[in-house]
């Protein structure tokens, strides 16, 4: 219905804006504009539906969801521009142009509204599929603890039927019946099987086979744990639903669109933001002694260390107390230098640290080629100690003013959910995936929460 309404103001809206309420009719065809919106409308909606925009499967799935809707309509306006050609009729090009671009950033964007209703929706529990676990207590405990992280997602686990190394090798009749009374005990409608407890390929087609067409659904839990989607193919070769998972690439074609967004992006940010900097700069002053520019060492991409640049939030002299304060909270041997309610914060510091304020002159680092607007956060070289193999990763790319566990939770998550979150974005990064970044980050400094300090 949304997109319904969204194509046709966009369509009819271009064609009043353009041609007037008088426009004359389409030449070289016996047709008038009106007609031509209609069509155009009508094959908008066809192609949103034929490229799946409107499955369950898809609709509030983010930036899988958005990829179709563009990918539909520019194919749809391609085809129309080939059969315009093709044929001679000759379509006004600013009728044509303007609805594109329009149709398609109001259908972004109301689909991005529809979506935040339905995860506000889902985290109260409301349009969520309820789904019983079956596998090895221990799969089944990852997957309901990656579930219960994620409540937008429209996952509930209302139970599960957890089989340990003492169970049949195979799926009995009494599992089968065990498994339909636990269904309709927690009124669940899918079954998730997560693996484990010797289920094999042959065990899962006969729990397909056990459950109600059209009532219930069978999930399998594919063992990949931090890969997004678009690096997943499936392939059925000789009835084998073979799983592609795509290697993380960085390529030069990669590493230049992502540095020239950022030079870009950066170099506007500071022109337009500059009366804030400079209040900002002032304020700063006459919070206490020190300088106005706190640089601290850093480490970056390929281990490389620099000066990280942020408004002073501290009172001069303030890492000296570092070791005492971390050695009495019982930090000191912790990975992540945090001080729980630090003493050393002036009034003003913390104002800047609650709304990340602090963090804008990193947009100067941005501009040097020594952070990206979105990555992983540089640390200090004595965390940096900290790393094992797999948390080393995060230096294959620049660090970040944002990432993505800035924006799920900031300092409330522990080092490992830290590592897990930088780790899964160089693993399969985009420029998609840094421009959502960005949005999320807007909205988590406008309202930051309890977890911003």
């Amino acid at each position: 219905m949304f997109d319904a309404a969204v194509v046709v103001v966009a369509v009819f809206g271009t064609q009043l804006f353009w041609l007037g309420p008088d426009h004359t009719g389409v030449s070289a065809a016996p047709v008038d504009y009106t007609t031509v919106s209609v069509l155009l409308c009508i094959a908008w909606l066809t192609a949103l539906a034929l490229w799946g925009t409107r499955s369950p499967r898809v609709v509030g799935h983010g930036v899988a969801e958005h990829r179709l809707v563009i990918a539909a309509s520019l194919q749809l306006f391609g085809l129309v521009a080939m059969a315009a050609y093709l044929t001679g009729v000759d379509l006004s090009r600013g009728y044509f142009l303007l609805s594109l671009p329009a149709g398609t950033v109001t259908l972004l964007a109301a689909r991005t509204l529809c979506r935040s209703w339905l995860g506000a929706r889902r985290r109260r529990g409301d349009m969520s599929t309820r789904v019983v676990l079956v596998g090895s207590p221990e799969e089944n405990a990852r997957v309901s603890g990656e579930i219960a992280r994620q409540p937008g997602v429209g996952l509930i686990v209302a139970g599960a039927l957890p089989r340990g190394a003492d169970d049949a090798p195979t799926w009995t009749d009494e599992d089968a019946r065990q498994l339909q009374q636990l269904l309709e005990d927690v009124d669940a409608d899918s079954v998730l099987v997560t693996g484990g407890g010797h289920l094999d390929a042959h065990d899962i087609r006969r729990i397909g086979w056990g459950l109600e067409p059209g009532r219930h659904h069978l999930i399998v839990a594919v063992n990949l744990t931090d890969v997004a989607g678009p690096r997943i193919h499936t392939r059925p070769v000789a009835g084998l639903p073979l799983v592609h998972v795509e290697t993380p690439q960085y390529s030069t074609r990669q590493r230049v669109l992502k540095r020239a967004f950022d030079a870009v992006v950066a170099l506007l940010l500071l022109v337009a933001l500059s009366p804030l900097l400079l209040v900002l700069a002032v304020l700063v002053r006459f919070s206490g002694p020190g300088p106005v520019l706190y640089r601290q060492e850093r480490v970056g991409q390929g281990g490389t260390s620099f000066g990280m640049l942020k408004f002073r939030s501290m009172v001069d002299g303030a890492d000296a107390r570092l070791s005492e304060l971390l050695a009495a909270q019982g930090r000191d041997g912790s990975p992540l230098f945090k001080v729980d309610d630090d003493p050393r914060i002036t009034p003003i510091g913390r104002i800047l640290r609650t709304y990340s304020l602090d963090e804008l002159p990193q947009l100067f680092n941005v501009l040097l080629g020594q952070m990206s607007l979105v990555g992983p956060r540089p640390q200090r070289e004595a965390e940096v100690a900290f790393y094992d193999d797999d948390a080393r990763r995060r230096l294959i790319v620049r660090p970040g003013m944002s990432g993505l566990w800035q924006v799920s939770g900031r300092s409330a998550l522990s080092w490992e959910d830290a590592i897990r979150l930088d780790l899964f974005y160089v693993e399969n990064w985009s420029l998609v995936g840094d421009i959502v970044i960005l949005f999320r980050t807007v909205k988590a400094v406008v309202a930051p929460g309890a977890t911003a300090h």
